[in-house]
């Protein structure tokens, strides 16, 4: 009998541990979602609290393009008559101004064109006078109708040539003072059409140059650039004048720069299917460099909302938590995992959508990373 006694109180008292230490594995279950760490660590981890806080979120288009100058900005150099180069001062990145020379041509072609421009000016004083001479004396009708038509058209016929030089040699820069006072030149000097800097040399010293060919090229990147934006056509009906534009240039800068959207192109790249947008920048003293590339946002609503910076966000599972400060006491502060829901984001913010159950509470903005580390 004392034996059946002694076992009925052993499974007593088994009965009762095993149900203390479900009491227990219950309460761990129930605080999975709590966090608790000293001050110190507070301190330590450099834990910054805030509540949330409203923030503008950009509805944007995303696009890629360049920087780009308009055509009056941008020059090819030529020349008019062949030649050999027998100068070029400049070197790509050189600044030049408007009407600075840039090349030196040299050809025997240059002296025959001076010389017949020389003949022919000698012989159109001569060829004016017998023209009004045979023409008074037609109207006095001392000469034939005959004598007077052979002047008139010797006379128009050496003019028209005479001009004609006379424009030809004006183009190829030849000096007239010198000229008609017999200096006649081998070479033609040809100067900046624009000002700007060189972005292009095709030639050497020696090279001969036809009259279709780019010497080199001048961009003036002073007076005005702008983009050059390509946006797919199922995006270009959301797209309007004034719209801003934020870039960057990812090969050279992570800093933003600001534009606004100009014009809007007219037709579609029948390849690509897209249509180029034309941006005026913000800030034209900024130092682009024509044909860099960038990528945009051209920002076509806003709107502001209730957020958090984005290192404030746990993932888990595709699911997303915040840690709220739920109390503080005897130097133990208690954080709860609490879940959220998120909408739009930019690089540093996130939207919250269920902001009415965050409202005057303290959630943990930095130091989150760490946090969670500790507590598993």
């Amino acid at each position: 009998m004392k034996n059946i006694y002694k076992l009925f109180i052993f499974m007593v008292i088994a009965a009762c541990g095993s149900a203390e230490e479900n009491k227990t594995e219950t309460v761990q279950e129930e605080n999975t979602n709590e966090i608790a760490i000293t001050k110190q660590q507070f301190e330590n981890q450099k834990i910054e609290l805030k509540e949330l806080t409203n923030h503008t979120f950009n509805k944007s288009i995303r696009s890629t393009g360049f920087v780009d100058s308009p055509p009056e900005n941008r020059a090819n150099v030529s020349t008019f008559v062949g030649g050999y180069v027998k100068k070029t001062p400049l070197l790509i990145g050189d600044k030049v101004k408007k009407g600075q020379l840039v090349v030196v041509l040299e050809n025997t072609e240059f002296i025959e064109i001076q010389q017949e421009y020389l003949e022919i000016s000698e012989k159109i004083s001569y060829l004016k006078s017998e023209f009004e001479r045979q023409e008074t004396l037609y109207n006095e009708k001392i000469a034939s109708e005959k004598n007077f038509l052979k002047a008139k058209s010797t006379y128009k016929s050496s003019l028209a040539i005479y001009n004609g030089l006379r424009k030809k040699l004006k183009m190829m820069n030849i000096d007239f003072v010198n000229l008609e006072q017999g200096n006649i030149s081998s070479t033609i000097n040809i100067y900046a059409p624009i000002g700007g800097s060189v972005t292009k040399i095709n030639v050497s010293t020696g090279d001969y140059v036809s009259s279709t060919s780019s010497i080199l090229e001048i961009i003036n990147t002073t007076d005005h650039i702008h983009l050059e934006l390509l946006v797919f056509e199922k995006d270009v009906l959301k797209i309007k004048e004034g719209q801003k534009i934020k870039f960057n240039i990812p090969e050279a800068s992570n800093q933003s720069f600001n534009a606004e959207v100009h014009l809007i192109g007219t037709s579609i790249d029948e390849k690509s299917r897209t249509v180029k947008v034309h941006g005026h920048l913000e800030n034209e003293k900024t130092n682009f460099i024509t044909g860099m590339f960038v990528n945009a946002e051209i920002i076509i609503n806003k709107k502001t909302s209730k957020s958090l910076p984005k290192e404030a966000v746990i993932e888990v599972d595709s699911n997303f938590f915040v840690l709220v400060l739920k109390s503080i006491k005897e130097g133990i502060y208690t954080f709860e995992k609490v879940k959220i829901t998120i909408g739009e984001s930019n690089e540093s913010y996130v939207e919250i959508i269920n902001s009415i159950d965050f409202t005057n509470k303290q959630i943990a903005v930095k130091g989150v990373y760490m946090l969670v580390s500790e507590s598993k």
